[in-house]
């Protein structure tokens, strides 16, 4: 079998090792794979994996020895299914393996929003506590979670492992999820959506993006928001509105957020939330520790071993 690996720089930048993979077939990986040379490198794989490397139409009518998309990840929107299942093409997707990566960085931006801990450790630096007057320094409010109440929009395998954090850290734990059902984790009530964020300390995002998400924090949400309230983002930046959410922070209608995603990835330097007050972004990593990218790459090979077998395994095109 001939695989080609579209763009696996971010799955493997070089600490971890193809080996697996390539025990499977000839195999040619890249880093990464501009638009217009998709075609071109994939021409006479049986399977191809992408990550953010979109796979549309045209390119999988060019490819006629394709018959496997294997997906770098857990959302596949940057394959058009429809496409694959008309030439009976496998897809296939790889859920859960940063599941307690993605809730830990949730922690670390809600952590740093209640204790300024870049802020304070930056004053540091900067020798204001070695030039204070007393042992202890800090020059904004400190807030303990304990006691607040979160907001959680989603309740999938991160919503709910962020609940589980949250309720052990004494946290009141919310929750909007249609499709939520007896596995709700304990401690947590379900609730309307509108009442989730007007209840809220803190509201996080663990929700797909589809349609009828796109856009789901606006203004209209953010209004009904606490102006002592934050949102935290680390499921995919186009649910939020980031021009009213810069609005909203500039404006002190909440009092901040924490992003590991945003709408346009890369952002362009004109990018609003970048100059944000009190906003935090980190660059799409929450996914990407080391432990989470070994577990992806263990599965992605699973998933191609199995198609080989003519075994179904997370397969998302049945």
């Amino acid at each position: 079998m001939r695989i080609i690996v579209l763009d696996g720089y971010t799955l493997n930048p070089g600490d971890l090792n193809w080996e697996a993979l390539r025990s499977l077939g000839e195999c040619a990986i890249f880093d990464r794979t501009p638009p217009t040379r998709v075609t071109e490198r994939a021409w006479g794989a049986e399977a191809v994996l992408t990550n953010k490397t979109p796979i549309t139409k045209p390119t999988i009518d060019a490819l006629p020895a394709l018959r496997y998309i294997g997906v770098l990840a857990t959302g596949y929107n940057i394959v058009d299914v429809g496409a694959a299942r008309e030439r009976s093409i496998t897809v296939t997707n790889v859920p859960a393996y940063g599941t307690m990566s993605v809730a830990q960085v949730v922690f670390a931006h809600l952590l740093n929003l209640t204790h300024g801990m870049a802020h304070h450790t930056s004053a540091v630096r900067e020798g204001r506590w070695s030039s204070h007057p007393d042992f202890s320094f800090w020059d904004a409010p400190l807030i303990e979670l304990s006691g607040l109440t979160m907001g959680i929009v989603g309740l999938g395998r991160i919503g709910s492992a962020v609940a589980r954090i949250a309720v052990a850290l004494g946290m009141q734990v919310i929750a909007a999820d249609p499709s939520a059902a007896p596995d709700t984790p304990d401690g947590v009530t379900i609730v309307p959506l509108d009442d989730l964020f007007r209840r809220s300390d803190v509201v996080t995002l663990h929700c797909p993006l589809t349609p009828a998400t796109m856009g789901l924090v606006g203004r209209e949400k953010l209004q009904i928001m606490k102006r002592s309230a934050y949102l935290i983002n680390t499921s995919r930046g186009p649910l939020v509105d980031h021009i009213a959410l810069a609005e909203a922070l500039n404006a002190g209608a909440i009092a901040g957020a924490g992003l590991d995603v945003l709408a346009e990835e890369p952002p362009p330097p004109t990018e609003p939330l970048l100059l944000a007050k009190n906003c935090s972004i980190t660059p799409h990593f929450a996914w990407a520790s080391t432990a989470a990218r070994t577990r992806l790459m263990h599965e992605v090979v699973e998933n191609l071993r199995a198609f080989q077998r003519g075994e179904h395994r997370n397969v998302v095109n049945p």
